[in-house]
């Protein structure tokens, strides 16, 4: 590389590389587009500090990680990034510390005269000269024009099984055959514009063979593509078997060429009493060590290791030569079951004596208002907290479903194990509001029975059938995974609750996040946390835990469940029930009452109805809420 080239072509944060454009992903920069390259090519030489601590989580990534056939981790690391890059843009660190990409498509077009040319070839010429201004990266074409930029086609090529490649632009305007007269022929990529769809020609300069990308498109298109070869490009590799799905023609900038799958934890401080199987489960790759009472004497007088000294030492042994012979007593079956990441935390939260405080979860009881007797039984400050978050896979053209696990088809971060995955922390501050057990429990017995009720049932057993994939031959339940009637009055109120917190605390809505504790006739949770969800300094600012004093608590929850009352779309939300012929999974709820943003809500603004906590109509029976708090 010459001394003008500088590796670096953009930023991005923590967060965008967990949930917007990770491994796999696509990146659009102001001149052209990247795509993050597998686990393989990431370097963490050189840093320190850059493991991430959250034994909960790791334990449920490598269950995730055994579900999908994957070897296990024992890290989860943050993307390499050095403090003091920008200040010194030219040093080693700027240049060399980063996450890798690597240009894609590898197409380009030149913007003047427009030759269509792949990246490797003497066309363009890449332009990186100014460390302080990474964004002013280019590729450009020296041709009669002078030098003019030289931009991404954006056509690629993807299908369901989660690969991606580039457009057969040769192959395509050519009608499957060669070019007659060269090997290698010069093209030339023409938009026509209008707004029928794309309208783009392709030529060959030496043949003068021309093809319209409308040929590539819809049903018809496919039969006009060749087969998909199978490739991962962030992962350098083909399929062995190579893929017998049909190829796609997609825009590189499209919404569903990349989907994250993700899990969170908060990090808890170690129970009182806490279980000792569950102990080791949960912290094994801290306590692994311990085969002796010598050994045990050591770890325990470290630092963040008193929590063993509420346990006996032998009995810990035991459980960790157990855990070393396999002689847990679970079964295989049982060992790849995934983990409950919120049972730890509802216990935590609503526990009857407060965690004692760390610095990564502080709780403190506040006094229900009298007024709120009847619907709260239970109000938290959560003055501090982490949430770790994990990148494990991702999907490409179907998300992944926790109603459908079956339709989409979940794609490695690496070529082989490297015995970690990115993670993310963020820090920041909550309330916990515990509903009445008793209340709920109530409620829900009249709903088994409610008609509208059964109208969401039903339309969540026929959006599972909707979404069933060709490709599953097994057993299909069309009910499974319906989070039931618990669920969706807690979802309804914790969706008014951030509408009405965003307006009086001083973060956006997208900086909140929620957590549900809903559980089931087995296993009753009633509890719902808002938190901030932002890895910057409005995570920590104080506006939200004070809303959980009085007066203001009372305040908003009474204008939350008045606003809630009357839309500006009703009647249509007010009536608006889910049905078959539609294919969604809310009631009276919609962007003006009840909706909010995708990084908010944990479920996809689905399981939501206002119905349900004020009356919109349909009978008192079918409120949740008291009387004395009903609009």
């Amino acid at each position: 590389m010459s001394s003008g080239y500088f590796r670096r072509v953009g930023a991005a944060r923590p967060s965008h590389l967990m949930y917007t454009a990770g491994v796999g992903a696509l990146i659009d920069l102001p001149n052209f587009s990247v795509l993050v390259k597998g686990l393989e090519s990431w370097s963490h030489a050189g840093l320190t500090d850059y493991t991430i601590d959250e034994p909960r989580l790791r334990t449920a990534v490598n269950r995730s990680l055994q579900l999908y056939g994957n070897a296990r981790i024992t890290e989860l690391r943050a993307a390499p990034w050095t403090e003091g890059a920008d200040k010194s843009p030219k040093g080693t660190a700027a240049q060399d510390i980063g996450v890798p990409v690597m240009p894609f498509p590898q197409w380009l077009r030149c913007t003047a005269c427009n030759l269509l040319a792949a990246i490797d070839t003497e066309a363009f010429a890449f332009i990186n000269s100014n460390p302080r201004a990474p964004h002013e990266a280019k590729f450009v074409h020296d041709c009669k024009s002078g030098k003019p930029l030289a931009v991404a086609a954006r056509f690629t090529l993807v299908c369901v099984g989660g690969h991606l490649d580039e457009f057969p632009y040769n192959p395509f305007v050519h009608s499957g055959t060669v070019c007659p007269r060269t090997a290698r022929p010069l093209l030339r990529m023409k938009d026509h514009g209008g707004n029928q769809a794309a309208n783009v020609t392709i030529e060959c300069v030496a043949c003068g063979a021309k093809r319209n990308i409308r040929d590539a498109m819809g049903e018809r298109g496919r039969r006009n593509l060749p087969a998909c070869r199978g490739r991962h490009p962030h992962r350098a590799s083909y399929e062995h078997e190579g893929c017998a799905e049909e190829a796609t023609l997609m825009v590189a900038g499209a919404s569903n060429q990349w989907f994250p799958i993700t899990l969170s934890a908060l990090a808890l401080p170690p129970a009182r009493g806490e279980d000792i199987a569950e102990l080791i489960e949960a912290r094994w790759e801290e306590l692994k060590g311990i085969t002796s009472r010598a050994i045990y004497d050591v770890i325990a007088a470290l630092p963040g290791y008193g929590y063993l000294k509420e346990h006996d030492p032998a009995a810990i042994v035991a459980a960790v030569e157990a855990r070393h012979q396999g002689a847990t007593g679970q079964g295989d079956q049982e060992a790849a079951a995934p983990v409950d990441l919120l049972g730890p935390e509802w216990a935590a939260l609503a526990s009857a004596d407060v965690p004692t405080p760390t610095d990564d979860f502080t709780l403190a009881p506040v006094t229900v208002p009298p007024a709120l007797t009847g619907l709260f039984s239970d109000v938290r400050q959560v003055e501090r907290l982490r949430e770790a978050r994990a990148l494990i896979g991702f999907t490409r053209l179907d998300a992944p479903d926790h109603e459908a696990p079956e339709i989409a088809t979940p794609v490695t971060l690496s070529r082989t194990s490297q015995g970690w995955v990115p993670a993310s922390e963020v820090r920041g501050e909550g309330i916990f509001l515990r509903v009445r057990e008793d209340l709920l429990t109530e409620w829900a017995q009249r709903m088994k029975t409610s008609p509208q009720m059964a109208a969401h049932r039903k339309a969540f057993g026929q959006f599972r059938t909707n979404r069933r994939s060709d490709r599953s031959t097994g057993p299909f339940d069309a009910m499974s995974g319906w989070p039931g009637e618990r669920y969706i009055a807690l979802h309804t109120l914790s969706h008014l609750l951030i509408r009405t917190i965003a307006l009086e605390c001083g973060y956006s809505s997208a900086s909140l996040a929620e957590r549900i504790y809903a559980g089931d006739e087995a296993d009753p949770r009633a509890g719902i946390l808002i938190y901030t969800a932002v890895p910057d300094s409005e995570g920590t600012l104080g506006g939200l835990v004070s809303l959980a004093d009085e007066p203001h608590f009372e305040r908003i929850v009474r204008r939350a469940l008045r606003d809630a009352a009357r839309c500006s779309s009703d009647p249509l939300c007010a009536e608006r029930l889910p049905h078959d012929t539609a294919d969604y999974l809310h009631g009276a709820a919609c962007h003006v009452c009840l909706f909010v943003s995708e990084t908010t809500c944990e479920r996809g603004n689905r399981f939501l109805d206002r119905r349900f906590l004020v009356p919109l109509g349909d009978g008192p029976d079918q409120v949740l809420t008291p009387r004395a708090l009903r609009p």
